[in-house]
């Protein structure tokens, strides 16, 4: 055990918009992540085989200056679901979810970009 040896850690954006991604997307009422030009993108991807490439990280950005961390969640909500209950959620959630990893976060910031319409049978 090395105590009292010090360092620089660092957590990359990647790692946080990961973390973040997929704490967002564990609240009910969240649809998708991203905006309109990320899903399309994501879409065609997903057509010619390469489906994993960008999902991970969708519609999330972080901005990480040493241990302080502020993430912005781009999501497509459920249809149904209350925008500022959703929006409440994904904030606490990211937040834990940053936070249980040493980070400090000094903001949340949810942007709904469309609404998750159900599908109509017959159409």
């Amino acid at each position: 055990m090395s105590d009292g040896v010090a360092g620089v850690n660092s957590v990359s954006r990647e790692v946080v918009e990961k973390i973040a991604a997929a704490a967002a997307r564990e609240v009910p009422g969240v649809a998708e992540l991203g905006g309109d030009v990320a899903r399309f993108f994501d879409r065609v991807l997903d057509r010619i085989g390469l489906d994993e490439v960008g999902d991970a990280t969708r519609g999330v950005h972080a901005s990480v200056k040493g241990a302080s961390v502020e993430v912005t969640v781009v999501l497509v909500i459920a249809a149904g679901a209350v925008v500022a209950d959703v929006i409440t959620a994904v904030q606490a959630a990211v937040s834990s979810a940053v936070s249980g990893f040493g980070l400090t976060v000094t903001g949340v910031n949810v942007k709904v970009d469309d609404i998750a319409m159900p599908s109509s049978p017959g159409l």
